[in-house]
């Protein structure tokens, strides 16, 4: 009975002291930096074995049910995604449970020290988990999926991180192989026609080689798929804009393509028949460009329908009225010098009206302010007509006839004698036949009318005045202009806004600095300016002969060497260091051509220039500038109404 006692004893010693000095002996050795490690090791897989629930040795343990996989949304910490994969709930669940685990077994342990040792171990694997973020986040996820021991030990770095709040870059880390699986918000939204496209391409390619040439079944099938293809694309320019189908043509498309690479075996030829049609499609462009060039400078000289009907309605209308009818009022302000005087010279009734109704309507004194307008004899009627039917308010109107100025000759301008010329009507109506011309727009008719030049002719027409404010008619004016007659202009004739922040606006795009007389004379980086808006002292006009400056240059250039005909160039030479330069906001010019003016400056300018083809009262207007021209038309007017122009 006592032996049965001491043996009994002595396996309960075993049994109870044992564990403990194993327990003990580890608690010893935790120093060791090598024991740290295997420790580390030792947990990281106990976290990790999803298939042993047993416990550990013979320590207690707590008892734990296994996690299972939260249902709908799961936020953790540093995340701000609100939708997660199937694969981020799982690392959630493993690493807490991971952490308890971790907890529960080194509760015993200084918290400083495990703490410590933990962040040793974290650093060092922080480094490659950094390293491995940058380029192989697909290894990454297949580690995670691996179970196997450096996964686990990134586990539980990253949520040791979250935890102790050192580390949003790690956190954020978690979500990398939920956002590799997101959809690509930024993809093109003409892929499908792009690859279509494509695919059109090769098929013609492959149709234009022998080897697919010998072959009748393939040459037959690739040609059904051409069409089918090219009716599936239409005239889509996204992919919304294809058919169902789409899909199906693109898969046939590419099966019958697969057997065309399968029956050439000729790249060389490939190459050679891509480069013939690149080749091609550039000389087609360059003719469409030409053509297009052609055709919008035609349409800008071509005058619309109810643009010719109303001068010849308003014509019948004027011849209709009595002689006391037919005159304006206020013209004993014509010559008033102390009054701010406006010259406009056109035989665009319409773009005029727009000019004088919107300088008015945005004047702070109108009964100051005297417009003159000079027409050619076409137009003489029914402009005056128009502003007898339209008065501009309390401002004073005037209209002449340019063939009434009979100072105006051939014996006197050397201009007018070179637009009556054969040799200059030929170059201008033989245009037509002549669509490669670079400076295409400088043969527009236009220039062949005197109006056009009239405006170096301003001492002459107003004799008596001493500063006139000169007025392009395909402006628009949104400000009192009366502040412009009291600048200095410092000795200069003309006053104008400069144009020179970009590069075609300087003087070598105008003049033809390979002429010795052009480059000795000037600089062809200098500043040009715009004609449009422009405040000229005629007095110090007269006294510096400008009039006389002008004829000089105009006879050297009769043969065109100089300049292409036009009137900024020479107003450019006329106008050479007699220029005073005027503040930005009263002028702003490209409302004909760019459709990318500042629209901060557009609302600040006091006048905008619809300078270009795409004049406002053409179709081929920009539609988002019509609306500042087009608010100072009445088109309820009855000759609107009956000539048929809208809006």
């Amino acid at each position: 009975m006592v032996a049965v006692r001491s043996v009994v004893l002595v396996l309960l010693c075993i049994t109870v002291i044992s564990p403990i000095v194993l327990y003990t002996d580890r608690l010893g050795n935790f120093k060791s930096p090598s024991a740290n490690q295997e420790f580390i090791d030792e947990v990281a897989a106990v976290a990790h074995s999803t298939g042993d629930d047993g416990h550990l040795n013979l320590l207690p343990q707590e008892t734990s049910t296994v996690l299972k996989e939260p249902i709908g949304v799961v936020y953790t910490e540093g995340s701000t995604d609100s939708k997660s994969s199937p694969q981020d709930l799982q690392l959630v669940e493993s690493s807490e449970h991971v952490r308890a685990r971790v907890l529960s077994t080194t509760n015993v342990v200084e918290q400083g020290k495990t703490e410590n040792l933990i962040r040793k171990v974290t650093d060092r694997i922080n480094k490659k988990i950094k390293a491995d973020a940058t380029g192989e986040n697909v290894k990454g996820e297949a580690a995670l999926e691996g179970n196997d021991t450096n996964a686990s030990q990134n586990i539980v770095t990253k949520q040791e991180e979250q935890r102790t709040g050192t580390s949003n870059k790690v956190a954020n880390s978690m979500h990398i192989s939920s956002e590799t699986h997101k959809p690509n918000d930024q993809t093109p939204s003409d892929t499908r026609v792009r690859q279509l496209k494509d695919q059109l391409v090769r098929a013609k390619v492959y149709l234009s080689l022998p080897a697919v040439k010998n072959n009748p079944h393939l040459t037959r099938e690739l040609r059904l798929r051409v069409k089918e293809v090219s009716r599936t694309i239409g005239d889509a320019i996204k992919d919304s804009d294809l058919p169902k189908n789409a899909n199906e043509r693109m898969k046939a498309m590419e099966q019958s393509l697969m057997k065309g690479t399968q029956a050439q075996d000729d790249c060389a030829a490939v190459v050679k028949k891509l480069r013939a049609m690149i080749h091609s499609t550039e000389e087609q462009l360059r003719a469409h460009k030409k053509q297009t060039l052609f055709l919008t400078q035609l349409t800008a000289k071509t005058l619309p329908k109810g643009l010719h009907c109303l001068p010849l309605r308003l014509t019948t209308e004027y011849y209709s009225l009595n002689s006391s009818q037919q005159e304006f009022p206020n013209q004993e302000k014509l010559e008033d010098p102390e009054l701010f005087h406006y010259a406009i010279f056109s035989d665009n009734i319409l773009a005029t009206a727009v000019v004088v109704n919107s300088t008015v309507s945005n004047a702070k004194h109108p009964s100051k302010h005297v417009i003159h307008i000079v027409t050619d004899r076409l137009n003489y009627a029914a402009m005056r007509m128009w502003f007898l039917a339209n008065p501009p308010g309390r401002a004073t109107i005037q209209v002449q006839n340019i063939e009434e100025f009979t100072w105006l000759n051939a014996s006197y301008s050397p201009v007018l004698k070179q637009l009556g010329s054969p040799s200059m009507i030929d170059y201008y109506f033989r245009a037509h036949r002549d669509t490669s011309d670079s400076n295409l727009k400088f043969r527009n008719p236009k220039y062949l009318s005197i109006l056009n030049h009239l405006r170096f002719y301003l001492p002459e027409i107003f004799p008596k005045l001493n500063k006139v404010l000169f007025l392009d008619d395909d402006i628009v004016v949104q400000k009192d202009l009366s502040g412009l007659w009291s600048i200095d202009l410092k000795g200069n004739v003309n006053g104008a806004v400069e144009t020179c922040g970009e590069s075609f606006h300087r003087f070598d795009r105008y003049l033809n600095f390979s002429n010795p007389l052009i480059a000795k004379n000037f600089d062809p980086r200098a500043c040009g300016w715009a004609y449009g808006m422009n405040v000229f002292d005629l007095a110090e006009w007269k006294r510096q002969n400008i009039t006389e400056v002008y004829h000089n240059w105009q006879k050297l250039n009769h043969d065109r060497q100089l300049w292409k005909l036009g009137t900024l160039p020479p107003g450019l030479i006329t106008f050479w260091k007699r220029t005073f330069s005027l503040n930005r906001g009263w002028h702003i010019l490209g409302l004909g051509y760019n459709p990318n003016v500042n629209q901060r400056e557009i609302e600040r300018s006091a006048v905008l220039h619809y300078n270009g083809n795409m004049k406002p009262w053409l179709e081929i207007s920009i539609p988002k500038y019509r609306s500042y021209w087009s608010k100072y038309v009445n088109y309820d007017h009855l000759f609107l109404r009956e000539c048929n122009i809208n809006p």
